[in-house]
């Protein structure tokens, strides 16, 4: 495989590692679940919750993302005279998100239920029960959205840190730091503002792709344990649609609900991205410097 692949692989893997604990918060918050506040007040190993899914699928789609996003902007570059538009930038992140659907789904569908068990159900113990009752068509469930997030989302991502290394004030160049450490503080900042743009472009629809994937689950745990207020989709024994819980979530409090987490997602997508795009970038210029 390609040097850009295994470097999408391990600062996936580090990412999702990283950021898993902030990860649990910002679900809890899209759904409006509290069944799992005990569990994480006395457990702290319940903020590891739900990361085997993503360790290992999470780390596939960087991996596959990177891949296409480089692959897909060398092409767009070759057929047009235009070198430097921003619109080739987005295209090619659009289209890495679009190529990244195949595992996106079903991994955030089994990494969200894992988060929001309040048993220790494993993520594999998950995918087990998904197969057994709805089978493979069970693991995309939510995918249509979960598609238009990647794609929209990871437009922006790519484009943002390109446009942030861009506009990096100049005078960085000049000062006494040491060439390394300017260019480590520049991948840090860049791909912390990207993974910012990234989610703020995004975020109402991870809070309905959230709502999509764990209403079933959500009903299932209020049955067993204190009820609590949800949206009423939740309540429903029969799984609704992206639009039926789009329209339960405004009437629960208009336009706030789809931004509810969107602080602490900040946070996550800052810290995670400015070590995921450290990580890429050293991988790949160690490769460069050995070739």
């Amino acid at each position: 495989m390609s040097a850009d692949f295994w470097a999408g692989y391990l600062s996936g893997i580090i990412g999702i590692i990283v950021g898993n604990p902030l990860d649990i918060e910002k679900i809890r918050r899209q759904t409006k679940s509290h069944v799992t506040d005990k569990l994480y007040s006395q457990n702290s190993v319940a903020f590891m919750k739900g990361t085997a899914a993503p360790i290992l699928g999470y780390g596939a789609l960087n991996a596959l993302l990177f891949f296409s996003y480089n692959r897909t902007e060398a092409i767009l570059k070759e057929s047009t005279s235009t070198r430097n538009a921003g619109w080739i930038t987005w295209t090619a992140g659009a289209m890495g998100g679009l190529a990244v659907w195949v595992i996106s789904a079903p991994t955030e569908l089994i990494k969200c239920r894992a988060q929001m068990s309040t048993t220790a159900m494993s993520s594999w113990a998950i995918l087990k029960r998904i197969m057994r009752q709805d089978g493979v068509k069970g693991l995309y469930h939510g995918g249509v959205v979960t598609a238009l997030r990647d794609s929209v989302g990871y437009g922006f991502y790519f484009w943002t840190y390109e446009m942030a290394h861009y506009y990096w004030p100049s005078a960085r160049e000049h000062d006494d730091a040491s060439p390394g450490r300017r260019d480590t503080s520049k991948i840090l900042v860049c791909g912390g503002i990207a993974g910012i743009a990234t989610w703020a472009s995004v975020f109402p629809l991870d809070v309905i792709k959230s709502r999509l994937q764990t209403q079933q689950h959500l009903h299932q745990a209020t049955q067993s344990a204190t009820p609590f207020l949800v949206y009423r989709s939740m309540l429903s024994k029969k799984r609704q649609g992206a639009w039926q819980i789009t329209k339960d979530t405004y009437r629960e409090g208009g336009i706030r609900p789809f931004f509810r987490g969107l602080s602490i997602c900040s946070v996550r997508a800052f810290l995670v991205n400015a070590i995921q795009w450290a990580v890429y970038e050293w991988i790949m210029s160690e490769v460069k410097m050995r070739n």
